[in-house]
Formats: C-alpha cells, structure tokens, sequence
C-alpha cells in the first residue's frame, strides 16, 4: 500500500534540472462548471506558480479518474494524489463532520466554508480524517427543493421522490412523506427526463452546473440542509515533498482555499437564483423554516433522528451539535 502511494504521482525534470511533482487531482464537478474554472484551476495555477514549477498539479474533473463516491479513499490509498469529495457520498464514513449539514448552522458558502475548516482546525471532527493529509474543507450554500410539482408546505411532498445528496438530507425527506433517492449529482439530469425523480434537494449553484433549469421551473426557496467538502492528499505523498513545497500547498491551503472557494459558490448560487426569477420560473421563500410553523416541526424532528443515530455509534453527539452551533455563530457573515 505505502509503495502504492508514493508512487502515485509522477516526478519529471524540469528546464532547470530539478524535479517537478505531478499531482493527479480528481473531482466529480464538471470541467466547465465554475467551481472548476473559478476555483480549482486557479488554485492548481497558484501551486505551480508559488513552486517555481516544481509542483504541477494534473485537474482531472468529472469523475474520469476516480467515481464520486469513491475519491477520498482513492487519496487515502494513492490511486489518485489530491482527492475532492462530497462526505454524504460516504453514508456513515463521516458522521461527526455531518452534523454541521444539519438545519440552521449554514446560511451561505462561505459561511459553511469557514465552519468546517473551523471545525477541523479545532479538532472537533479530525479524527475521522486521520487516514490522510487533509488540505482544506468547504461548504455549499443550503440546498433547496426543486421539483415538477411546485412545494409549498411539507404536506407536498408526500409521495414524491426525492433526490438526495446525504443522509442527513434523506432523514429530513422522509420524514416529510417523500421517497429519498440516492443518486449521484451527474445522473440529475437524465433521472429527470426518464421520470425516475420527481424533484431534488440542490442548492442553488448546482442548478446550472447540472442542467436541472433546462427540466424544471419549480422552487421552494428552503435551507434544508447544507453539504460540506474534504479536499485530502494522499498522506505518504505529502510526506514525500521536500518541506518548501509543502510549504507551497500550506500556504495555499485550510482556511485560505476555504474562504476562497466558499466566495466563488455563494457568487454562484446568488447568480443562479437570480437566473430562476428572470426566467420566470415559480419560487417559494421559506427563508427562516425552524421558525415557520409548517416546516420546523419535521426538521427539528430529522434533525433529532440524525443526532440519535450519531449517539448510538458513541459519540456525545449533543456536545458536539453545541461546538458546532459555537462555530456557525464565528463564522456567520
């Protein structure tokens, strides 16, 4: 496995004798979605440029060298060097950090980018990434319900199916009546057409990222949940880097991509609403749900089933919920 992972990235001679490290970097966003182009290629960019070239970090998007589900393991194990996942594409692999998907600890990208590096750099969910390098975490703005059927109340959605990017957001669909669909996000689409979903739990910058504004005109505006990121490196790879190049990935990395990352999405998802509204499209505002009488009943309710399941695998999940209410309360923008 060790021989495995330092093998994993390519060393090739550069113009003035010294190595250049390639890293192969995977991620499941599509190439010209904007969280590539505004944020990972200008990192990548960044890297190369701060190492004088040693460093040449090799973008490989859309899940060509490593499916979604997989690509944090994939790091972990030296298949690929630097690995971007979604943790709910790991039910259970994750469930300290996922506590911070809950209802009312995210209104924003950023927000929820600076919650979960915050969460990391105290210490309150690293133990679950101890089986590598972790360069940074990050969060998506809060994803909303879009669906054939305009949903107004909670009573709506019963009978509906549901695609849902985590487990925290399957518990609250289900409560709510609907049928909870796992598929992966680049599979959207295509479920649409063929009918195999009737709606799904997205933020906003995903609408145009997988084309779901082409088949649908219905939103229910609602902070359900939100999703969080871990962008890991392969741990004996990083090892392997003399200490100015580490220091190089360092310097651009934790809260520093965080932040940057997190503007990028929260730009998108503001853009992509404003979008849905000029297009004219039907959009319910539900901005403040725990306090609206229709819906706080059932996310307090998915919320407690989530805090129980973490319970009963060991964890003080209350104590944690309470570090992470600290923590939403820092980084609220």
């Amino acid at each position: 496995m060790s021989l495995t992972a330092c093998d994993s990235g390519s060393k090739t001679k550069g113009s003035d004798s010294d190595e250049v490290v390639v890293l192969r970097m995977s991620h499941f966003m599509p190439a010209p979605s904007a969280m590539n182009t505004q944020a990972f290629e200008p990192w990548a960019k960044k890297i190369e440029e701060e190492s004088n070239g040693r460093i040449k970090i090799e973008n490989s998007p859309s899940s060509t060298l490593s499916k979604a589900s997989e690509t944090y393991d994939a790091a972990v194990n030296g298949r690929v060097d630097i690995g971007i996942q979604l943790q709910g594409y790991t039910s259970g692999r994750f469930p300290i950090s996922q506590i911070a998907e809950l209802p009312g600890m995210s209104n924003s990208a950023s927000q929820m980018s600076c919650l979960m590096q915050t969460l990391y750099d105290s210490g309150t969910i690293s133990s679950e990434y101890e089986d590598s390098h972790v360069l940074a975490l990050y969060g998506l703005g809060p994803g909303v319900l879009h669906s054939t059927k305009l949903i107004a109340t909670p009573e709506d959605m019963k009978g509906l199916r549901i695609r849902r990017p985590s487990a925290v957001a399957g518990d609250i669909i289900e409560i709510m009546g609907a049928a909870p669909v796992g598929l992966p996000a680049n599979d959207i689409y295509t479920s649409l057409q063929r009918g195999v979903i009737d709606g799904l739990s997205l933020p906003w910058d995903g609408v145009p990222i997988f084309r779901v504004n082409e088949l649908i005109d219905n939103h229910t505006n609602i902070p359900l949940y939100s999703s969080s990121f871990v962008m890991n490196m392969n741990q004996a790879k990083y090892d392997s880097l003399p200490d100015d190049l580490k220091k190089v990935l360092d310097d651009n990395s934790g809260m520093i991509f965080s932040k940057m990352v997190g503007d990028v999405i929260s730009k998108m998802d503001i853009e992509a609403l404003q979008d849905a509204k000029e297009a004219g499209s039907t959009i319910v505002d539900i901005l403040d749900p725990l306090n609206d009488p229709a819906w706080s009943g059932p996310l307090k309710q998915g919320t407690q089933k989530y805090l129980d399941s973490v319970s009963r695998d060991g964890a003080d999940a209350d104590a944690i919920y309470k570090k992470v209410k600290e923590a939403s309360d820092f980084c609220k923008v």
